[in-house]
């Protein structure tokens, strides 16, 4: 049985930190021409020590509590999408419920730039099952914490923040679609190493840090998500012209280009948050999500379309009306 589900509330948390282009050129060599070229990004906010994973999603989390005039007693589960958490265990969802004082399930889960569609997809079914009404879905990253600050090829590309959405049983069906693939066998495409000794008992640890095939990445993630937005659209009867906004992962100026054209829809239908806040990974759906309501964009009755593609590579998309 399909259960109405809406959108009740977003929130969101950037850290106080802005990196630009041109500070960033101080620590390695390249250029503000170069990066927005190449990518489209100006800026990116970076966390400070007291700013963890936790925090982040506990600021994003409360002010969608908030929006959505809900209590934290009102939840009955907690999913942090993040590939960067503070620890491996207890989850960030586990300690977060705890801090915003919600009593329910609560797990992480790392599907990369993917995580909050895959996050999207998973409330979904728990809302089908009617074992859930309101459901609190944060995208938190910490980017900066894996970066190889000597790589010019990525450090540009990534940033922090958190943005949080809260899914709740309502009186329409707003919740359309939502579709999430994997593919592991091009892993080394794009990857972060963990935390661990090579040799288990000698040695030291080692320091997360993330790689990436760029042009590789960029060719497959283009022709993958032009092939899921006409699948979805033509498995939903929709048209192109029923899209009212596109709030993409926010990887690449030009994949978010491409995919805006495969659409026809012109750029100012499309919610751009990556000029000033970089890929935050798992975040930025939620994010921009967050940004387009906050800002007006986003109006109740749209129909929004949130896709993603990253490391595994996974990918994924949902159809939502707010």
């Amino acid at each position: 049985m399909k259960t109405p589900i809406e959108i009740s509330g977003v929130g969101l948390y950037l850290p106080k930190k802005v990196l630009s282009n041109a500070e960033l050129s101080t620590r390695v060599d390249t250029s503000d021409e170069w990066i927005v070229e190449r990518v489209g990004i100006k800026a990116r906010h970076v966390a400070h020590e007291e700013e963890t994973n936790l925090f982040m999603s506990h600021q994003a989390g409360q002010m969608a509590l908030e929006r959505a005039n809900l209590k934290a007693a009102d939840l009955d589960l907690i999913i942090v999408a993040t590939a960067t958490p503070d620890r491996f265990m207890p989850s960030v969802a586990c300690q977060l419920a705890a801090n915003l004082g919600a009593s329910c399930a609560a797990f992480d889960i790392n599907a990369a730039c993917s995580g909050f569609v895959y996050a999207m997809h998973i409330a979904k079914q728990f809302f089908d099952a009617g074992t859930a009404k309101n459901i609190l879905i944060v995208g938190s990253e910490l980017m900066s914490r894996i970066m190889d600050w000597s790589d010019r090829r990525t450090c540009v590309l990534f940033g922090d923040g958190a943005g949080a959405v809260i899914l709740s049983q309502g009186t329409q069906s707003n919740f359309i679609a939502s579709e999430i693939f994997a593919d592991g066998r091009y892993a080394d495409l794009l990857n972060t190493t963990a935390h661990f000794r090579v040799d288990p008992f000698e040695g030291e640890m080692q320091s997360p840090k993330l790689t990436m095939e760029g042009n590789k990445v960029f060719r497959f993630a283009v022709e993958t998500l032009e092939h899921l937005v006409e699948h979805m659209l033509v498995q939903n009867q929709l048209d192109k012209t029923d899209i009212d906004w596109l709030v993409p992962h926010q990887a690449n100026a030009r994949i978010i280009t491409a995919t805006a054209k495969k659409l026809d829809l012109p750029m100012d239908k499309v919610i751009v948050t990556l000029t000033t806040q970089g890929n935050t990974t798992a975040a930025s759906i939620p994010l921009a999500l967050a940004t387009g309501v906050l800002d007006g964009r986003i109006k109740r009755g749209n129909l929004l379309l949130l896709e993603a593609f990253g490391a595994g590579f996974v990918w994924g998309a949902n159809l939502i009306r707010y």
